[in-house]
C-alpha cells in the first residue's frame, strides 16, 4: 500500500478506502499517513499510525501501533497545535535541538495542506 505519488494508478486494485500512503520512518519508529475514502467514497479523512516492533519473551516479533483519525475540518486545528507545542517545546525545552532533521535522516515533513 506505501508507494510513491506517481505510482497512485495502481491503486484500483486495492481497498475502496485506500487512497494514498506516506510512510515515515523515526528511529525505532514508523508513522504511517494514510489518506482514505469514507464508505460510499464521497470524502476523504487522514489516519496516522505509529507503528513500533517489539521483540516477543520468545524471540519473535510483533507491532505496536496507534492510530489517530484526522477529519478534514479538523486539519487546521490539527496542524496549529501541532505547530504551536513543538515551537514551545524547541524554544523552552529543547533549546540544544536543532530545527531541522540532521543529514541522512529519514524525517519527512508533512504538508497536511496538501491532503
Amino acid at each position: 500500500m506505501y508507494k510513491d505519488e506517481n505510482e497512485r494508478s495502481s491503486y484500483s486494485d486495492r481497498n475502496s478506502d485506500d487512497v494514498w500512503s506516506k510512510p515515515v520512518r523515526a528511529g525505532k519508529r514508523t508513522y504511517f499517513f494514510d489518506v482514505k475514502t469514507t464508505k460510499g467514497n464521497n470524502d476523504y479523512y487522514l489516519t496516522i499510525t505509529e507503528s513500533k516492533r517489539r521483540q516477543e519473551a520468545d524471540g519473535s516479533f510483533s507491532f505496536d501501533k496507534h492510530k489517530i483519525f484526522l477529519y478534514k475540518e479538523d486539519f487546521d486545528k490539527f496542524k496549529e497545535g501541532l505547530e504551536e507545542v513543538i515551537a514551545y517545546m524547541r524554544d523552552n525545552l529543547l533549546k540544544d535541538v536543532p530545527d531541522h532533521a540532521p543529514e541522512g535522516s529519514s524525517f519527512t515533513d508533512v504538508d497536511f495542506e496538501a491532503l
